[in-house]
């Protein structure tokens, strides 16, 4: 979500005011958008300006997709600029709310670990966890920072390991291990005056920067294309070189369903569904000079929705309706699939 670029490569002020004129033309990627663009305005310094585009998401009419993400955000940058007391309250609403993404989760435990709040920070990554990964075989990719960060704030704090923290170690795939990259005695080898010392140490941070940047190089999820059924009726119907894609919308939601579970299991992480709608595709295909027929331009469709933050994570968390549309539980509907 928070763009990572230095502020000296990048006029961050400048990036924000674009990202809210685009907000303004695409008004149903607006939440997104001005998240982006709040995100800029921190990193140019101008937190009370990205606290005011926090309070026009919350006081906005139109429903929020993920208001407890704006909150914990919101918060995160109070505190920075010396709101603590109202930081801190928004902080336990949202705790007290207990959403289902792990975003807010994460951004409120890192604001209070920023500020060496360190057994509420382990608190509120295990409330995180335990309500998300209860019962869970395989933790979705959204959720590894819920068990990286408990991980390394139970490591600052002495605690020993326990299940979660074993789970991190395995979900972990730097050479370095977890163990070594949350060692609080790390602080003190920056400060060493040994060669060797300062020469692990670097290595260390090279492993650790490099995770960091794959991750970064997957700001948005591997999206797949969905249509619902009359979207899918009306565009086969106008297009019909699209019928030979799609055959029926039958077919289609299990070649979704097939499509993640086969990228899934190559070991893609962080996938996602994008819903399509005829008007927004038309209008695509404008902007590329190209003919909607093309069927080739429906993976570029679906990877420019999900660089818009339209993709919904895949699969949907534990008791979460499916994503197809039907209304039923994802586990009794295409979750249920061999």
């Amino acid at each position: 979500m928070r763009p990572d670029t230095p502020a000296e490569n990048v006029d961050h002020t400048a990036e924000a005011a674009r990202l809210e004129r685009t907000a303004g033309l695409y008004p149903e990627d607006a939440e997104a958008l001005l998240l982006q663009a709040a995100a800029h305005l921190e990193l140019a310094g101008d937190r009370p300006a990205a606290t005011a585009l926090y309070d026009s998401l919350l006081a906005s009419q139109t429903a929020l997709e993920n208001p407890f993400l704006v909150r914990a955000l919101k918060a995160s940058n109070l505190w920075e600029y010396g709101h603590e007391a109202e930081a801190r309250a928004i902080i336990e609403g949202v705790r007290a709310a207990s959403p289902r993404d792990p975003a807010p989760w994460v951004i409120v435990a890192e604001a209070l670990e920023a500020h060496d709040e360190l057994e509420a920070a382990q608190e509120t990554f295990t409330e995180g966890t335990r309500l998300l990964l209860a019962d869970v075989q395989e933790p979705p990719y959204s959720t590894h920072p819920l068990l990286f960060g408990r991980h390394r704030v139970r490591r600052m704090l002495g605690a020993g390991h326990d299940d979660w923290d074993m789970l991190a170690d395995t979900l972990h795939t730097s050479p370095v291990p977890l163990d070594e990259l949350h060692d609080p005695k790390r602080v003190w080898s920056l400060g060493s005056d040994n060669p060797t010392e300062l020469a692990a140490e670097i290595s260390r941070l090279r492993a650790e920067l490099g995770t960091f940047r794959e991750a970064l190089s997957r700001p948005f999820p591997v999206a797949v294309l969905h249509w619902p059924s009359a979207e899918l009726t009306e565009l086969v119907t106008a297009y019909p070189t699209l019928a030979e894609e799609y055959p029926s919308h039958e077919e289609h939601l299990a070649t979704i369903e097939a499509s993640l579970r086969e990228l899934a299991a190559s070991g893609t992480p962080n996938l996602g569904i994008v819903t399509g709608t005829v008007p927004s595709y038309e209008a695509f295909a404008a902007s590329e000079g190209a003919s909607p027929g093309d069927g080739a331009l429906l993976p570029q469709y679906a990877t420019t929705l999900a660089a818009r933050g339209r993709a919904v994570a895949w699969p949907p968390q534990r008791g979460a309706v499916c994503w197809c549309g039907s209304g039923r539980v994802y586990g009794e509907c295409h979750g249920t699939q061999e």
